[in-house]
């Protein structure tokens, strides 16, 4: 079964039903993995901007007040307080340098003691094992700590089916995490930049990184479309019988 024919002197055009659909399933497939590599590589450029610009304006100073995330998120942020660890979480599977280790997230209790804001304090590695976690320098007295405000609702903080376990997570679900602490918390994740004497180490890579590797997979992607298509139209050209060749 064709679905028609188109000729031009010597030759016709004549697709097949049944090649046609599955040419057209799988060059719309590769076109779209093409398309969300881009948006990925678009996305990262974006979201270096909004550092790069959050960066420039004064640091915001964050207190008992509740602030609108979307005036906060990525500027500088100064904020006063003391941690508790009771409710200090590790973030696992974090590699630095090819080594595997933990991100150490604590709540920083704000002056008034009504409210508090999360904090990534920083890298650690894993250590000999992981049946017995790292010792964990936490300043007891007044800290004063700066940092970017991040966004917690990222992929990088989704929910992981795996439940936590010694305070150990795969991943950070925002909301799950408020619930389990009982805390009233600030809507953001401080990404701390300055140093507490805790020996944690704060190397943030930047949110850009690896445009170039989401531009290259979407150019191959888009080279395998416009590959299967070039295939189609070429193994349907045919050349027309000779009348009486076949006689």
């Amino acid at each position: 079964m064709h679905l028609f024919t188109l000729s031009l002197g010597r030759w016709q055009f004549h697709p097949g039903v049944w090649p046609t659909l599955a040419a057209a399933v799988f060059a719309g497939l590769t076109f779209s993995l093409g398309n969300w590599q881009m948006d990925r590589a678009a996305y990262k450029r974006e979201l270096q901007a909004r550092i790069d610009a959050g960066e420039r304006l004064p640091a915001w100073q964050v207190g008992a007040a509740p602030v609108n995330k979307s005036h906060v998120l990525y500027r500088r942020v100064i904020a006063e307080g003391k941690f508790d660890t009771r409710y200090q979480i590790l973030l696992d599977n974090r590699i630095h340098d090819g080594i595997a280790g933990y991100h150490v997230l604590t709540p920083l209790i704000l002056d008034n003691g009504y409210r508090a804001i999360l904090v990534n304090r920083g890298w650690l590695p894993v250590g000999k094992n992981r049946d017995t976690l790292p010792p964990i320098n936490t300043p007891t007295a007044q800290v004063k700590i700066t940092g970017v405000a991040v966004d917690p609702d990222t992929r990088y903080f989704e929910l992981s089916s795996a439940p936590p376990k010694n305070h150990v997570w795969q991943n950070l679900n925002f909301k799950s995490y408020a619930a389990w602490s009982g805390l009233n918390l600030h809507p953001f994740v401080l990404q701390q930049s300055n140093d507490s004497g805790d020996g944690l180490l704060r190397v943030w890579p930047r949110p850009d990184t690896g445009v170039d590797t989401h531009w290259s997979y979407a150019m191959q992607w888009y080279g395998l479309c416009a590959t299967l298509v070039t295939l189609w139209l070429v193994l349907n050209v045919k050349r027309k019988p000779i009348d009486g060749a076949a006689h």
